[in-house]
């Protein structure tokens, strides 16, 4: 048994309220509950000593083993070749439903494929990050955890061969399983009589499971080149999709570093703006329309928040009305829990080793309050694509809608954080200028479409002032590209989302030099660096590696510019960065392993944008290329091309 896996070297399972990661040696090794941003119950990633596991696998070390996802499912299969036979765990968490529960199931299932199996389980909760004391109580049927801030109960399947024991606070278990058994165990997050339960009631289980994922699989529209690879992201943003409240998380894990042993270390189990509204595009484009407007109705409760009630909106136009504590500063913060709380105050959990020794490990985010002007770009951009699709925004969401809109007109030129949450102060970031742009922009057109009350004149009047100012400032004529900020050389990849979103076009002369510009100097081997630390000091220690979010940006942007065959290249070798089950990090090292919060949301979100836009180049890029008025639209943003295309 490995101390620390790879990062890579782990599937998903949840129940769209929580989630774990089972690593290929069958040790689960993450699990919080009851929610994803919830005291961790397994963190053996995190400390191998003190994070507490839950192991199921051969009782000998001569096995060689393999993951693979029952087909369109969050149904996990860890196979294990052994000298003997070769056995199988089937892990999986039923779903939990919109309701919030504390009960949450985690239900691994054992069977002997061929051969003989012996399996054994080591089951060594560690509750509140490993900091909590708690009980056993082991019966016949199973075992109850007890602690003070949850209990679990461990159910088993009847098997003739099982054997339970207690070790201090932990419980042991062995199987004998012969070709054509099943046997297993289920964890339930509360404390209730263990059963001894019947095989065909896990197989029911099992099956139900399956169906749940295979219909909402079946939802999809995306009938192109990339299914699986599409269907496995789609799934994984689904995974991380909080259900009650319909706020996807950035990811399920915490501390885990961009670099093996730094400090570049997060807790990305939040709800960002950013994020979310991403997460809704990817989604839309596959036809997911209720998850768009769940997480839409979120998106309203917190500008109600910041707001307050729609009585207290004011008249349109009185920016200064904003009722909310710090509205001067920013009407909304960045990052919320996923029930909308924003309580998120920054920790370091010093007991803690870190995976591989990578310290802190922190808790919480200590970036919630920062200034980032371009998430209202990236909320009223999804705003606007949910009503393309027929989700229009009524009429309470959209006073809270003109009234941010207002406020971004009093407060765009200021210098601010940047999307990067790092430390390196405020500063005139071209990104966050330009997602001002879009979300003035997307506010006009949502005006305009319905004939909603706005204050249009002013609107449209700071969206004119923002573009000329990003065209003068942000564009650097020395290094014949924009960059990260006014008056620097840096170039910055968040800049990449600038012609799907409509600020430029595509083959724009400008554009097409910045383009070449990150060619040169971000992108290695198709994979691409967000910016150049050394160039543009961020306050953090150490380097970091490539992200898998801007590679695919990349291959979008290559694509909206024609370069089809090199996208397709691009988008080909991104594939073999992916793990062995289809799933990606935040970052790819420099000898190809992943790294960062594992599995991100960003990484599997952009990979669908990329897809789908790819797939539209590659089918219609003959008629692109030979229509001049497509040429000059080619990669825009599709409902602004569908609007163009009307008026002409």
């Amino acid at each position: 048994m490995r101390r620390y896996p790879e990062i890579a070297d782990h599937g998903l399972i949840g129940d769209l309220q929580t989630a774990a990661l089972v690593a290929s040696d069958g040790t689960l090794d993450w699990y919080c509950c009851p929610r994803f941003d919830s005291p961790s119950v397994f963190a053996s990633l995190l400390d191998a000593d003190r994070g507490g596991c839950f192991r199921i696998a051969p009782d000998q070390n001569t096995f060689v083993s393999r993951q693979l996802y029952l087909p369109d499912s969050a149904i996990l299969i860890t196979r294990f070749m052994t000298p003997g036979g070769v056995g199988e765990v089937h892990d999986f968490m039923p779903p939990a439903g919109r309701q919030v529960t504390g009960r949450h199931q985690i239900v691994r299932v054992l069977r002997a494929a061929r051969g003989t199996v012996r399996f054994t389980m080591d089951l060594q909760p560690r509750f509140d990050y490993g900091r909590g004391e708690h009980s056993v109580e082991l019966t016949g049927n199973g075992a109850v955890f007890r602690s003070s801030t949850l209990d679990l109960t461990l159910h088993t399947v009847r098997h003739d061969s099982l054997m339970l024991a207690q070790c201090d606070n932990s419980v042991r278990a062995t199987w004998t399983l012969r070709e054509g058994d099943t046997a297993g165990v289920v964890l339930e997050s509360r404390a209730v009589e263990p059963r001894q339960l019947a095989v065909a009631e896990l197989t029911e289980l099992t099956n139900q499971t399956a169906r749940f994922w295979q219909r909402w699989v079946r939802r999809s529209s995306y009938t192109g080149r990339w299914r699986d690879m599409v269907t496995r992201s789609a799934l994984t943003l689904k995974l991380l999709t909080y259900l009650p409240t319909g706020a996807p998380v950035a990811a399920v894990t915490m501390g885990l570093p961009e670099q093996e042993g730094g400090e570049r270390n997060r807790d990305h189990r939040y709800t960002w703006l950013r994020d979310g509204s991403f997460s809704v595009c990817a989604l839309l484009g596959l036809g997911y329309l209720e998850e768009a407007a769940a997480f839409g109705s979120w998106l309203k409760d917190r500008a109600a928040e910041a707001l307050g009630p729609p009585a207290a909106f004011g008249a349109l136009g009185s920016a200064g009305a904003l009722g909310a504590p710090g509205h001067g500063v920013n009407p909304m913060r960045i990052v919320y829990r996923v029930d909308g709380s924003s309580d998120l105050t920054e920790e370091t959990l010093g007991h803690l080793e870190g995976w591989r020794g990578s310290r802190p490990v922190r808790l919480g985010s200590g970036a919630a309050d920062q200034l980032q002007l371009d998430v209202y770009g990236e909320v009223l951009d999804a705003i606007y694509l949910a009503d393309t699709q027929g989700l229009s925004i009524e009429h309470n969401g959209w006073l809270a809608l003109a009234k941010l809109t207002d406020w971004l007109c009093e407060h765009w030129d200021q210098p601010e954080e940047g999307i990067w949450e790092a430390g390196g102060g405020r500063k005139d970031f071209t990104y966050g200028r330009f997602q001002c742009w879009v979300a003035l922009d997307r506010a006009v057109r949502l005006a305009r479409r319905y004939g909603r009350p706005a204050n249009l004149a002013r609107w449209e009047t700071e969206r004119d002032l923002i573009y000329a100012q990003v065209m003068h400032l942000g564009w650097n004529a020395t290094r014949r590209a924009f960059t990260q900020c006014y008056g620097t050389d840096v170039l910055d990849a968040s800049l990449l989302l600038m012609p799907s979103q409509g600020f430029v076009a595509p083959r724009d002369p400008r554009w097409l030099s910045t383009l070449a510009a990150m060619g040169r100097e971000l992108v290695s081997d198709s994979l691409v660096y967000r910016y150049n630390p050394s160039m543009s000091p961020d306050g953090q220690r150490g380097d970091e590696g490539t992200f898998s979010l801007y590679t695919f940006w990349y291959v979008d942007a290559l694509a909206r510019a024609g370069r089809l065959e090199e996208a397709a290249m691009t988008f080909a070798k991104m594939h073999t960065y992916a793990n062995h089950v289809g799933l990606y990090s935040e970052e790819i090292g420099s000898t190809g392993e992943q790294l960062g919060s594992f599995p991100q949301a960003f990484s599997h979100l952009a990979l669908i944008n990329a897809a789908v836009n790819l797939d539209f180049r590659l089918d219609h890029g003959r008629r692109l290329n030979d229509s001049p008025l497509a040429n000059d639209l080619a990669g825009g943003y599709p409902a602004i091309e569908e609007e163009a295309s009307e008026a002409n």
